[in-house]
């Protein structure tokens, strides 16, 4: 039980939320991302298919490389105690065969939607090499927004050399199966347009075109039987929206559409007005689609796979004859030799049955070959001799090598030394060359985190150029060469970066001397900022300027910031006030004397050590003083009588009129 069992230490497994044939599907939680994924277990029997499991990771890790908004993530590859796993992006929401069963038919409008964003994925699938094999509303998910997502691209083509013997599984397969696949002909990309129409069939009629029994007899009827119109179980359809069914799922594929992208186009049109009521599509008269003998199938009859070998031998079509007239009775005395003839007749027949079915398979049965080693050839090369064994050529495919020069082979599918049968499609991978990579931007970035990003990222090396600008502040990247976009080998690649150092320097003017009002009109037209401050100076005139910071003749940049200190002329002079002093007498005992003491800070005295005047009082105190203060300054005095301040006043220049 993977109920709560960490794989590889990461994927928390939560529950289960779905399963089939070959894989059981968990939520679980990524604890790394901290978020919730969908992981894809392989179930027990598969996993000891080492054959499959080879083809399972290389397919899954193809794709990967998928990334479209209606295409399942694939996040993660793993394994861990013979336990094959997928993490893939969760999707919250119902398959689409859930959606059917509800909602069947589905409305037109939304019909034409779902497909449209079906056929968009598998497109983007066929632009990347990859067929998916295995289309059908149990592998596309909607979510609450009504966006599909298309799942299980390449565990369709690991399964296609493995034998599938969950009944479930492979009936729920065999329903959208291409009569090419049936007959067990390599699956194209018009194999997965087949499969569409069907999944359209299913959106307008709410069931499948054909049915029966058994996984062989619904095969069958991909073979041989006419596809039923969809108007008969959905008559409000429009012929052209029949029209896209019908000719999706034509029995030869040179009937289908061309592409995926043909029949999106075809249904994005559909419902409109000028094509409601357009003829229906029909097969020429020499199309040899109508019924005919079974063609060879591959499979069992119990298992369709589309490596099987064993045959389903074509129906006898000669006439019965008709019943021969009644023989004349023989005469007794021949009775004898007539059952002789007709013994040695039953003999010749079982015995030719037996060299029939003994003989007879290994003679029509193709021959084992094994897969040369093409590796490093040039293409052209490479084809001839694979077709010279009888090998069918797939379309090639390009991958990266570090080894192998650019446009020569660098393997094929199957690989060289597997023994495979005569007649086997193979798919031959030719070299890129070293893998390239997006020449990242770093345009606008500071130097050094360029440079850090560039080590990263494994480049060679690279450059520094600096030059000025007034647009880029200083220590940032301007641009690059190569290019931001460009197709890079980064082991085989210098980096140069064109730094800002800013704009270009300034010599300061001097502005001592000159008003303020000028130099402000000048450093703005340079582009430098002006702070000013004043102060009042005997010898420069109010409004012009004493001092300048940087000095004259300094280097300095755009936006630098200027000090100037701007004289308010001579400083006012000095503030005299009088203060006249009033003191009560007040003896603790009658008749005797008092001490009164003045202490003056101001311009011309202090408070330190003694007051200014002491005076000895039997009576009130009225007396005055003079108080000089400077400009912007301010003074005190303070009054003691007897040890005992009795006042304590402050004089502000600027209260002094």
């Amino acid at each position: 039980m993977l109920i709560g069992k960490r794989l590889n230490d990461r994927y928390k497994i939560k529950e289960v939320i779905g399963g089939g044939g070959m894989a059981n599907v968990y939520l679980a939680h990524d604890m790394i991302l901290d978020r919730d994924v969908a992981v894809k277990v392989l179930r027990l029997d598969f996993a000891n298919d080492e054959e499959f499991i080879r083809r399972f990771r290389r397919e899954a890790q193809s794709a990967t490389s998928l990334d479209h908004p209606n295409i399942v993530s694939i996040y993660d590859i793993g394994e861990e105690d013979d336990i094959y796993y997928i993490v893939m992006e969760h999707v919250s929401g119902k398959t689409l065969k859930q959606y059917i069963q509800q909602y069947a038919p589905v409305e037109q409008y939304n019909a034409v939607e779902i497909m449209n964003q079906l056929t968009s994925a598998i497109s983007h699938a066929h632009e990347n090499g990859i067929i998916h094999r295995d289309i059908k509303p149990q592998n596309i998910l909607i979510d609450d927004y009504g966006t599909i997502k298309v799942t299980d691209f390449g565990i369709a083509m690991a399964l296609s050399s493995t034998t599938i013997t969950q009944t479930n599984s492979l009936l729920g397969s065999v329903h959208y199966l291409s009569p090419e696949q049936a007959r067990g002909s390599l699956a194209t990309k018009k194999s997965d347009v087949y499969a569409l129409g069907i999944v359209m069939f299913e959106l307008l009629t709410g069931r499948l075109p054909f049915s029966g029994e058994s996984a062989v007899s619904i095969a069958l009827k991909h073979l041989q039987s006419q596809t039923p119109s969809p108007k008969r179980w959905n008559p409000t359809l429009p012929q052209s929206m029949e029209n896209v069914v019908l000719k999706a799922m034509a029995k030869d594929p040179l009937h289908r559409y061309e592409s995926v992208d043909e029949m999106q186009a075809d249904v994005m049109t559909a419902l409109e007005p000028s094509r409601m009521n357009e003829p229906k599509f029909y097969i020429p008269d020499d199309d040899e689609e109508a019924t005919k003998a079974i063609p060879i199938i591959k499979g069992s009859l119990n298992n369709i796979s589309n490596e099987d070998e064993t045959r389903i031998r074509p129906p006898d079509n000669k006439p019965v004859s008709e019943k021969a007239e009644e023989p004349t009775p023989p005469k007794k005395k021949k009775k004898k030799k007539w059952v002789i003839g007709l013994l040695l007749l039953l003999l010749l027949l079982v015995g030719g049955g037996i060299a029939a079915f003994t003989l007879l398979p290994s003679m029509l049965l193709p021959k084992d070959v094994t897969v040369p080693d093409v590796s490093g050839k040039e293409y052209d090369d490479a084809v001839k001799d694979l077709i010279d064994l009888g090998f069918v050529l797939e379309e090639p495919k390009e991958e990266p090598s570090d080894e192998i020069e650019e446009g020569r082979v660098t393997r094929t599918f199957p690989e060289a030394g597997e023994v495979v049968k005569e007649g086997k499609a193979i798919t031959i991978f030719q070299s890129l060359g070293k893998e390239k990579v997006e020449m990242a931007d770093y345009s606008g970035l500071p130097v050094n985190e360029a440079i850090n990003r560039i080590k990263s990222a494994n480049y060679d090396d690279h450059d520094i150029e600096e030059i000025h600008s007034d647009d880029v502040p200083e220590g940032e990247v301007i641009s690059q060469e190569p290019e931001a976009g460009e197709s890079v080998v980064p082991e085989e690649t210098v980096v140069k970066l064109i730094v800002s150092m800013g704009s270009s320097p300034i010599e300061l003017d001097d502005f001592q001397g000159s008003s303020i009002e000028f130099a402000q009109r000048h450093l703005a037209n340079l582009g430098l900022e002006p702070e000013v401050t004043r102060e009042y100076n005997d010898s420069v005139s109010e409004g012009n300027i004493i001092q300048q910071e940087p000095a004259p003749n300094s280097q300095v940049k755009k936006g630098d910031t200027i000090t100037l200190i701007v004289s308010d002329g001579p400083q006012p002079g000095d503030k005299t006030v009088d203060i006249q002093l009033k003191v009560k007498y007040d003896p603790e005992e009658e008749g005797a004397e008092q001490t009164v003491e003045l202490y003056l800070e101001d311009l011309n005295n202090t408070m330190d050590g003694e007051p200014k005047e002491t005076f000895i009082i039997t009576e009130d105190l009225i007396t005055s003083f003079t108080v000089t203060v400077a400009y912007k300054q301010q003074a005190k005095y303070r009054v003691v009588v007897d040890g005992k301040e009795v006042e304590n006043e402050t004089i502000n220049y600027d209260d002094i009129e």
